[in-house]
């Protein structure tokens, strides 16, 4: 496996697993799928301090992680939000903690302050994994998202980079 930049070539691959995780899992609220063209603007939206890697297994992108913008205002510039997808057929194979490893490195290194990650209630193999990483939580959103007809609870979990 290599874990390496992402670029537009991925572009496709990066959509079918994130469209995957729209239809199948609660990981996102996104209820729809997404056009190529939606996660373009996504897409150019990771340079520079937002760094977008993918998990390449045999010739294939397999996953993705990203660290993009927490919030728009100027005093969060040094705080950032995490996203691990893995496609279904690699789940459990330790991809999704060394892309999060990765990028935790990555974060560092950008001088980046907190990670944070939103991760849907009852998803614990990401919670697990971030635990791991030293993800702590801080909080919860009780009810914030209404997904698969039920409503779903979002935790928040910081990492705290220096």
């Amino acid at each position: 496996m290599i874990i390496r930049e992402a670029v537009i070539a991925d572009l496709e691959a990066i959509t079918d697993i994130y469209n995957w995780a729209v239809e199948n899992t609660t990981a996102t609220f996104d209820i729809t799928r997404q056009s190529l063209v939606e996660r373009r603007k996504w897409f150019d939206a990771h340079k520079g301090v937002y760094p977008l890697t993918v998990a390449e297994y045999e010739g294939k992108v397999v996953a993705y992680c990203s660290l993009s913008r927490f919030r728009e205002k100027e005093a969060y510039a040094k705080s950032v939000e995490i996203s691990v997808y893995v496609g279904p057929v690699f789940h459990g194979k330790g991809i999704g903690t060394a892309l999060l490893e990765d990028i935790v490195k990555r974060g560092r290194t950008l001088g980046h302050h907190v990670i944070i990650a939103g991760i849907t209630a009852g998803n614990d193999i990401s919670i697990k994994m971030h635990e791991k990483a030293g993800f702590k939580l801080c909080g919860c959103f009780n009810q914030v998202g209404y997904k698969f007809n039920e409503w779903q609870d979002c935790l928040f979990y910081e990492l705290l980079l220096d």
